[in-house]
C-alpha cells in the first residue's frame, strides 16, 4: 500500500495542544459546527466506532458538501485497513473520484484517492493522484502541507536517489515529519505512520518504537498501532513481547472481524515470531492457518514484506 499511510483512523483531528503558532494558522483549522463534527469522527474513529464516526463526516454535508465526503470517506478507509472491509476501500476509490473541495483539502482528497487507487492494486492511477496532490502541498507554506508532501518527497528521494542529479532529501523529510506528528492537531496518526516505516525501513528500530509509543500515548490500546509496536519489538529481537502483542491482536481481530486481513498479519507475525525464537511447536499452530483456503483467498492483500520475510524464512 502506497506509503503505507493507513491505519485504524487515518486521520483525524487529536485534541491535543499546538506547540506553536505555525499550527494554529493551519489551512486545515475548521470553525464552529464543522470543527465539532470533525472532533466527533475523530473521537468515535479513535474508538473504532465506524458507524459514528460515519454519521458525525455526513453531518458535515449541510454546510461544505466536499469536506463531507473527505471525511466520510477517510472514515471508509480506516475500516479497510482496521476490519479489512474492501467494499469499503472500493466505496472510498469511487466517492473520491467524484466530489471536490477547495485548495490544500482538495490536495488531500487527491492524495486519499491515491492511497486508495493504489490498495486496490491501480498503481499507475494511485501515482497521479498522489502527484497531483503532492504539487499543490509542494506550494503551500501551511505546515501540515509541508508534511504532506515530505511524505511524497520521502519517497521519490528514495526510489531516484541512485540517480546523480536528484537531491537526496529524505533526513529534511524525516524532520519534517517528526515535528508534524508532534504539532498537528488535525493528522498526527497520518504523520506519524509513514514515519514509522521509514525508521523501520531504514532499520532505526528503536526510533521508531519511540514513535509509536507516542502514538499508543495518545490512542491507548489502538489495534493498528499494536500490530505496529509488535513489529518493531520483533526486529529487536524482544521475541515475547512481541509475540504477546500479536497472540492477543489475532484473537481480538478473530472476535471482532473473523479471519480477516489483520487477523492473517498477526498469524504470519507469530509464525517469523515463534520461528526465529526457536519455538517450533508455536510456529507450526501458527503455520497451520496459512496454508488453509481461506487464506490463500487472503494472499493478494497481504503486506508484500511480510510475505516475502516468509518465503525467504522457508515458512510458504
Amino acid at each position: 500500500m502506497i506509503f503505507r499511510l493507513s491505519l485504524c483512523v487515518f486521520v483525524l483531528l487529536a485534541e491535543v495542544s499546538f506547540a506553536s503558532s505555525a499550527w494554529n494558522d493551519s489551512a486545515f483549522v475548521l470553525q464552529g459546527a464543522l470543527k465539532e463534527s470533525a472532533e466527533q469522527v475523530t473521537r468515535y474513529s479513535m474508538s473504532c466506532d465506524y458507524a459514528r464516526a460515519d454519521a458525525a463526516a455526513r453531518a458535515m454535508r449541510a454546510q461544505d458538501a466536499g469536506l463531507s465526503c473527505i471525511f466520510v470517506n477517510i472514515v471508509r478507509i480506516s475500516r479497510f485497513d482496521d476490519l479489512g472491509d474492501t467494499a469499503a476501500l472500493n466505496k472510498a476509490a469511487a466517492s473520491l473520484s467524484e466530489c471536490r473541495s477547495s485548495g490544500v483539502w482538495d490536495a488531500l482528497r487527491e492524495f486519499e484517492l491515491g492511497y486508495a487507487q493504489s490498495a486496490l492494486g491501480r498503481s499507475v492511477k494511485g501515482a497521479m493522484h498522489t502527484r497531483s496532490a503532492a504539487k499543490i502541498f509542494e506550494e503551500s507554506a501551511d505546515p501540515d502541507a509541508r508534511a504532506f508532501y515530505a511524505i511524497y518527497a520521502y519517497y521519490m528521494s528514495d526510489a531516484l536517489g541512485f540517480l546523480p542529479f536528484f537531491p537526496d532529501d529524505k533526513q529534511t523529510s524525516l524532520s519534517v515529519l517528526e515535528k508534524a506528528s508532534a504539532n498537528s492537531s488535525l493528522f498526527w496518526p497520518l504523520f506519524v505512520t509513514p514515519l514509522v516505516w521509514m525508521h523501520y525501513d531504514r532499520s532505526e528500530y528503536k526510533a521508531a518504537l519511540r514513535l509509536t509509543d507516542g502514538a499508543l500515548a495518545k490512542a491507548p490500546g489502538h489495534p493498528v498501532f499494536l500490530q505496529m509496536r509488535a513489529d518493531m519489538l520483533y526486529r529487536l529481537k524482544r521475541y515475547p513481547e512481541a509475540a504477546a502483542i500479536y497472540e492477543a491482536s489475532a484473537a481480538g481481530y478473530l472476535k471482532r472481524t473473523g479471519k480477516s486481513i489483520r487477523y492473517y498479519c498477526a498469524a504470519g507475525n507469530l509464525a517469523r515470531i515463534y520461528n526465529d525464537a526457536g519455538a517450533a511447536a508455536a510456529r507450526d499452530r501458527w503455520l497451520a492457518v496459512l496454508k488453509t483456503p481461506e487464506f490463500k483467498a487472503m494472499k493478494a492483500w497481504m503486506p508484500a514484506s511480510l510475505m516475502n520475510d516468509l518465503k525467504r524464512k522457508k515458512l510458504l
